[in-house]
Parts: structure tokens; sequence; C-alpha cells
């Protein structure tokens, strides 16, 4: 993101356009298969005078993409999806993209800063796909209920979903105490799946964090300094996290902007999310990320199959964008987990699979169906559970760009509690589980309610689809 100006000023109706480049790697658009697209989701905060940084409401209206490029401004103006207008693969770099921003009472002869973010997301398409049902040992996996374990549950509307080990129901299977009360209705309103959906191509980077960080007030900051006791209680670098603070006005730096971040406690990803105006995923959304309309099969990872690398990684410029394995596994799939992390102990740069890959497939990149990366490995997902009635009573809700001033918290209804961290699941391992809790089917830690952060657990932004 770079060349960031005001343009057209409308001093009647009270509005301008931000105009700005963007640029990332690695994109494309498919007509065929997935028949999906990655984007990115751009958004705009602002001060006056040098006050507080707010959350800048957009528009569709005079607003204009860069050639090449199609701009879906969401109904609610939190922010807009930027992505390529045909199908295409490669990087992109779109031009003098303008963004209408509505800026209201604002003085035009205020002295105004603005900060405009943009995050790579991937586009999942509406339709029926399937959740659990394997042949293998996966813990308090989804089944259909009525049916044996292994027959997989297919959802195919966002109706309403009684969860009932009787016909037509979902139900999963209670291996532990820590996958839910398997009971409950899931309300219409509860994001299943089926409609379309974006998931954050990546797990939310230290970088991302710190540009979230910084620009907070600094009571803010204090409650979501995650170098103090109740984190990482380190400036140092702790299992490979690297964000240090020295309190104040200072602002918090990190040593490796690209890496994915750990030691997020729940209420500093339900702000996070509600700062850029997103949600979490359900955990029904993330088997769906993972593997699409595809039927389940036994044991198998977010990139598709039961197989999997069980030799350490050798890792080369780390802590730079560069940041690669130099000996990726091939005919086999790339994740980082117990028996390949000796050389890590702590997460990996976001992408690291897709960049290190000596064949760029699904299996070989660790990616999703859909092509989101690390679902299986380096980072837990926390994704909003099916188990408690907390978790069930989420409605999709999704930020409005504005955290509580005193606190620091998220404040949308419904997500899970920011206190106890109720409502959450844990899916898809970390890079100090072993392989088993990173297979799609997994929810050893379905309904488990952790509320603090620790060095396995990370976790990515949602939207409903506009």
């Amino acid at each position: 993101m770079n060349n960031i100006s005001l343009e057209n000023l409308n001093e009647v109706s009270n509005w301008v356009n931000i105009e700005f480049d963007l640029f990332w790697e690695n994109s494309w658009r498919i007509s065929s298969g997935p028949s999906n697209y990655d984007a990115a989701w751009v958004f705009i905060k602002y001060r006056v005078n040098n006050g507080t940084w707010t959350h800048g409401i957009v528009s569709q209206a005079n607003s204009t993409a860069a050639t090449g490029a199609t701009m879906d401004v969401t109904s609610d103006g939190i922010g807009a999806f930027i992505y390529r207008s045909t199908d295409g693969s490669g990087n992109v770099n779109f031009q003098n993209n303008q963004i209408r921003w509505n800026f209201g009472s604002t003085d035009t002869n205020d002295v105004i800063d603005i900060q405009v973010f943009a995050v790579e997301m991937v586009y999942v398409p509406e339709g029926s796909f399937y959740v659990g049902g394997t042949t293998g040992s996966e813990a308090n996996k989804f089944h259909s209920g009525g049916f044996s374990t292994s027959s997989s549950f297919r959802i195919t509307s966002e109706n309403a979903l009684t969860i009932a080990n009787t016909s037509g129901n979902m139900y999963y299977t209670g291996t532990n105490s820590n996958g839910g009360d398997q009971t409950g209705v899931l309300a219409a309103s509860y994001p299943k799946g089926f409609n379309d959906f974006y998931a954050m191509k990546y797990e939310v980077s230290e970088g991302q964090w710190i540009a979230f960080f910084n620009s907070l007030t600094e009571n803010q900051k204090n409650n979501r300094d995650i170098t103090d006791a109740d984190h990482k209680n380190s400036d140092a670098v702790v299992s490979r996290n690297t964000v240090a603070w020295s309190g104040g006005t200072a602002s918090a730096t990190t040593a490796a902007p690209d890496r994915s971040v750990s030691y997020l406690s729940i209420a500093d990803m339900n702000s996070y999310m509600d700062w850029t105006g997103m949600r979490p995923l359900s955990e029904l959304e993330f088997e769906k990320a993972c593997r699409g309309p595809i039927l389940s099969k036994s044991g198998e990872f977010a990139w598709g199959s039961a197989n999997i690398n069980s030799v350490d990684y050798t890792v080369v410029n780390a802590g730079f964008s560069s940041e690669r394995i130099s000996n990726s596994a091939t005919n086999t799939g790339n994740a980082l987990y117990s028996l390949t992390d000796a050389n890590f102990s702590g997460p990996a740069r976001n992408g690291i699979f897709a960049s290190s890959a000596i064949n760029k497939n699904r299996e070989e990149t660790g990616g999703s169906y859909y092509g989101i990366m690390e679902l299986s490995g380096n980072l837990y997902e926390r994704c909003v559970t099916v188990g408690t009635a907390q978790g069930r009573n989420f409605s999709g809700l999704h930020g409005n760009g504005i955290i509580s001033s005193t606190t620091g918290n998220g404040t949308v209804s419904n997500w899970p509690n920011n206190t106890t961290g109720d409502g959450y699941s844990f899916r898809g391992g970390s890079w100090l589980n072993g392989a088993d809790f990173l297979r799609v089917s997994d929810r050893f830690d379905g309904a488990s309610i952790i509320a603090g952060g620790n060095n396995r657990l990370g976790f990515r932004g949602a939207r409903t689809a506009p």
C-alpha cells in the first residue's frame, strides 16, 4: 500500500476520494475448480489534529477500482474488497484506486492524517459441503446424527441446525470432555459455511498486530500489551515472538513482521477483529475453508490428504520476508508441527510453505482447497464453537472498527467471551502439537475454554461476503 492522497474533495456533501496503490504477491482468480479468487480487505483510519485514530466510513458511490480490479464496498461502509476483475494469476499492482470517504462533520481546515490498511483475504464461494465423518480416529469429530461416526454430515443451507444424534441432524463424538455439550440449536444467523464468505489468507502477522497496536491510545495499549505478565512476559524474543513495547507513548516494534503472531488472548483477538471490521470464523466455516465441497477423507489435513512430512525443516533467512525452508518435502504434505519444528521452536513466516515448495500443489504448499494457507499447523486457529451455548449464540456480526476507549476490548454482541474465552474452539494444531491435532476433522479442543494467550495460539479473521 503506497501513494496515498486525497482527491476530488466535495465540500457540499462532505466526502473526498482517498487514492492509493495496492500491491500483493501470488494473486489469482479462476473460473473452474474452486472457482474463487483472493482479495484485499481495505479499510481506513483517520485522525484530526493529531487526536485519536477513528474508523473511516466509505461508500461505493464515486469509488473507482484500478484498471483490472473490482471494488466491492460493504453496505455498512466499514471497508471494501478489491480483487481481480478477470481470471489470472501472479502478482498484482492495482494503481490509483479511489475510495470515497464520508468525513462528515470534520472541518476541511483541520489537519487530517489518513492510514489505509489492506489485509489479504480469500473468497470461499456459496455451496454445500461436508463436515467430519471420517473413518479415522479424530477426536470429537462431526458426523451425521443417527448414523455411524464415519458418516459425514452435509451442510446444504444456512437454516437452523439441531445438534442431536438422530437422523437429519448433526452430531459429534464425545471422545473427551473438551468437545462440547453435544446439544443445542444453531440459529439461522450462526454462520454455517454454506453462504459465501472471506477468510484471511494467512494467520494474523506480527506486522498486522503492530499496525493495530500502534494506532491505539496509551490506555488501550496498556490493555492490549502482549509483552506483559499475562502474555509472553518479556520484550525479548520468546518462542519466535519478537513483539516489543517499552510502554507509554512509544510505538511497539517487531523484528519479524511477516511471522504469525502468538501470545494473543481472546480479548486481544476480539479487539483486533472488531477494529478491522472483521469477525471470527465458525468451526463449520473452518472445515469448509479446508476441504471445500469434497467428501471428507480419513485423517486428512488441510491440503486434502493424510500424507505429512515428518523430517525437521531447515530454515534460512530467519525473520526476513524471504524466510523459507531449504529442505521442503516433496510428494507429501508440508506443515510446521512437533516432528518438523526442531529448528523453529515457534511459528513460521506466513506462506513459508508456498514459497518453499518444489512443486506448487496443495500438499507441498500446505494450501487448502481454496488456497488458504497454514490451516493445519503453525499456530492454532481459534474458531467459534458449536459446543457451548456462548458459541452457539454467535450471529456472525462484524466489527464496526471501534473498540472500547477504556479497556481496548472489542464490543460486538454475541461474540465469544472476552474474559473467560467461552465460545471458541481450537482447530488445526500448532508447531508444538502432534500430527493428530492438525487433521481437519479433529476437535480435541472443540469447546475448550482458554482465555489467555500462549505460544501455540494464533487466529485469522473472516467476513461474510457483501
